[in-house]
């Protein structure tokens, strides 16, 4: 966008809306924060930044909310943190405060440039440095990756005289939804009110001005809303290799991290 400076990809600042409860994935008043919720061993809120670190992005700002305490402290001590692979901060931004007031709570931590955006519940393989250079091309205020999930049903062929012909066991959707994984222009922030939820008024905003682009995302992608959702990510782990990272999730430690140009 016009007027602001360009951030080089390693130094455009990844926000992390984290501030959910995990209560649809472990029940009770002691479950974990939803970002904390594990998946082959590791947070789910460490996958969405390995996923992103695999692209060369490693600076991010968790914006987080119910039990801020906990996200932070776990943020902050991953290995790639301590090791200095990645840089993070955290901002508190309140227990029950919608996902647009935690973005314009980030404000001036995001301000300086491209920026970008997503939740700490979703993993995908898509392309994120051709989703960086696709919103720089179009010169607009937002890109938001747009998907296509699997149906949890499967679909009946029907002929038209009623017979079923056939079956597609849990065919794609049609329609194309909100996958996370955006960026975004400082412009943005005068869309984003403090009490607004960002789905809402300011994407439907944005997208009413002309200034936001969907970016197709045909490859994998899943968001862990239920212990079901956890369960199948956490399949996905123990085959090997998950579909949103490089290597298996063992492989990221001490002895190899994640191919951002970073040591171990």
């Amino acid at each position: 966008m016009a007027g602001y400076r360009q951030r080089a990809m390693e130094s455009v600042p990844i926000a992390i809306l984290a501030g959910g409860r995990g209560t649809r994935i472990m029940q009770g008043e002691d479950s974990l924060p939803k970002p904390l919720v594990e998946v082959g061993g590791r947070p789910i809120l460490w996958h969405v930044m390995a996923l992103y670190a695999e692209h060369g992005f490693n600076d991010f700002v968790v914006l987080t909310g119910w039990r801020h305490g906990d996200v932070e402290a776990a943020a902050v001590t991953f290995h790639e943190v301590i090791a200095g692979d990645w840089h993070v901060r955290t901002l508190k931004t309140g227990e029950d405060t919608p996902t647009g007031g935690r973005v314009r709570l980030a404000r001036e931590l995001l301000e300086g440039g491209t920026f970008g955006l997503t939740y700490a519940d979703g993993v995908a393989d898509v392309d994120l440095g051709a989703e960086l250079a696709f919103h720089r091309g179009h010169g607009d205020a937002a890109t938001m990756t747009v998907v296509r999930p699997h149906s949890p049903w499967g679909k009946a062929h029907i002929a038209e005289d009623g017979r079923i012909d056939g079956f597609t066991e849990k065919p794609r959707l049609e329609s194309w939804i909100n996958g996370g994984f955006m960026f975004m222009e400082p412009g943005v922030f005068e869309h984003i009110g403090a009490d607004d939820v960002l789905e809402r008024g300011p994407l439907e905003n944005l997208a009413a001005a002309g200034q936001l682009h969907a970016f197709k995302h045909e490859g994998f992608w899943d968001c862990m809303d239920t212990f079901k959702d956890a369960q199948v990510l956490n399949e996905l782990c123990a085959e090997g290799k998950p579909p949103w990272l490089k290597h298996p999730v063992e492989e990221y430690n001490g002895a190899k991290t994640v191919e951002s140009g970073a040591r171990a």
